[in-house]
């Protein structure tokens, strides 16, 4: 807007008054402001419709979009940047720990992926297939990884001969491509990101402890930076990993009540390795067969990022992956020094290290408090002309809306503690609610009242057969086992659905 006291050019070429001039811009600023109201309005309140308010959280703060080829996305740069902090955080926790990254092929063979029968069943339904290569028919089919085992295994039958070879403790980012036939943003599409780390050992005890490490690896990764609480332990025979004699999970709640896997490490033994007759010689020159694992996050977790913190406003991102921790805000910046001062407050932040962005765009500030809102931008900075009278600036918190009135000389201390504090109180509140939206039951009436009333996850005890897992599903309308815990509770002595001696403590749930 002009300021009052400017004249300015008319379109017929004369003067205007200066009254005119103020009148017209409070009628323009109450016209954007009308405007701007719409940016909110266009969330649906997660409590009205949980399912649209994600899509609408997804869409306004342009996280991604559909492409051209149905079920995949394009990664928006507001999406991406929280991917590229997730891969960032992720990939040096696991270096950590000593594993190597790597890139291999996202073609394989058909004659690969047959030679371990389980696996290739389990994602038959999934594959797509390269048949052509130009305009000439392929000799020999190539499917477009939906999972790279088959192809990390190729490699190591061919380099793996001695313990000195061993471990081998590799991951590799990449896309992989599974035709899904119901798809959604992050949760579910056909092609998505994500690490896929393999592993062979010279001994069972060592794979069986590298798939666990590897599984606290994401426990602590989700509950330290993405301020998410979880629950964690073992699946069951009928929802492990294809293949897999052992898969451990974690398992978020998201705000609607359902569980998201947000993280899975699996332990293979034997089979992948032995079908490529993967063997190595020890020290006294005998041939053993290595143990495999495997382990995965997607950019699923993005999709658990939104539902466990957003609110009806918009995104709300941990400081710890938010691509822009902070956003100065000049006020009144048409005012002599506003605008150096703002920038003068962005490079100090810089310099100590915080990822700082400025808005110095002609929107009022209004409108740019949404925007910084519905991005999830964990603080904002406040600077006006009274503010710098007085040399101080205001922070508000995304996520509570507390604004808090800081010295200049003490703003980047302090925006660090406030950051801090931030974290912890998102993941304190996610807590709560994960608690808050854990039952117990020891009948089938009790989980069906359970699941239907409070929603959430239910610990109940199970005899151990699939059939059950199936009847409680069919009862429940689509309740599954999640996990079996690491440490178990004794809740009674015999199984929920059938009445018969229990064997497992299970955390049961709808899930995405």
């Amino acid at each position: 807007m002009v300021p009052p006291g400017d004249p300015v050019p008319c379109y017929s070429g004369t003067r205007v008054s200066r009254r005119f001039v103020f009148l017209y811009n409070i009628v323009k600023g109450e016209r954007t402001m009308a405007k701007e109201k719409k940016l909110v309005q266009s969330i649906t309140s997660r409590d009205e419709d949980f399912a649209q308010w994600y899509t609408d959280v997804v869409r306004e703060a342009k996280l991604c979009d559909y492409s051209g080829v149905k079920g995949c996305l394009n990664y928006l740069p507001n999406g991406y940047a929280i991917w590229e902090n997730i891969q960032a955080d992720l990939d040096a926790r696991f270096k950590e720990t000593g594993v190597e990254n790597v890139y291999l092929p996202m073609l394989i063979p058909e004659n690969l992926l047959q030679k371990e029968k389980d696996h290739i069943e389990g994602f038959a339904p999934e594959v797509a297939w390269v048949t052509h290569g130009g305009t000439e028919p392929l000799q020999e089919r190539f499917c477009i990884r939906p999972t790279s085992e088959t192809l990390f295994c190729d490699v190591w039958s061919k380099t793996v001969q001695s313990y000195r070879d061993l471990p081998k403790v590799w991951n590799q980012w990449c896309s992989v491509l599974r035709w899904e036939k119901t798809t959604r943003p992050f949760l579910r599409s056909r092609e998505f990101l994500w690490q896929e780390g393999h592993t062979i050992h010279a001994t069972c005890e060592e794979a069986e402890e590298r798939t666990k490490q590897m599984w606290k690896v994401y426990k602590d990764f989700v509950e330290e930076d993405l301020a998410i609480p979880v629950v964690a332990g073992r699946k069951t025979e009928s929802e492990k990993f294809a293949g897999a004699q052992d898969t451990y999970t974690i398992e978020a709640l998201m705000h609607d009540g359902q569980a998201l896997q947000s993280g899975t490490s699996h332990f293979f033994g034997n089979a992948f390795p032995d079908a490529f007759n993967i063997k190595y010689a020890d020290k006294n020159n005998e041939l053993h067969s290595v143990y495999e694992t495997s382990w995965g996050m997607s950019t699923r977790i993005m999709g658990a990022i939104i539902m466990v913190h957003g609110d009806d406003s918009g995104l709300v991102l941990p400081p710890r992956i938010a691509p822009v921790q902070t956003r100065v805000i000049p006020i009144a910046q048409h005012k002599e020094g506003v605008l150096g001062k703002a920038n003068e407050v962005l490079a100090a932040l810089k310099a100590a290290g915080y990822r700082a962005a400025i808005d110095d765009s002609e929107k009022s500030p209004g409108w740019k408090f949404s925007e910084q809102e519905m991005l999830g931008i964990p603080t904002r900075i406040e600077i006006g002309p009274k503010d710098i009278e007085s040399g101080q600036a205001v922070i508000v918190r995304r996520d509570t809306r507390e604004k808090i009135v800081v010295k200049l000389d003490e703003i980047e201390t302090k925006l660090g503690e406030i950051l801090e504090t931030v974290q912890k109180d998102l993941y304190a509140k996610a807590k709560a609610f994960l608690e808050d939206h854990i039952s117990a039951a020891v009948t089938m009436d009790e989980m069906k009242a359970a699941v239907t009333e409070k929603k959430g996850f239910v610990k109940a005890m199970w005899c151990g057969e699939e059939e059950c897992e199936d009847e409680i599903k069919a009862q429940t309308g689509g309740v599954t086992s999640r996990c079996i815990p690491m440490e178990e509770e004794h809740l009674s002595d015999v199984c929920v659905c059938c009445g018969k001696p229990a064997k497992h403590m299970v955390y049961w749930g709808r899930a995405y």
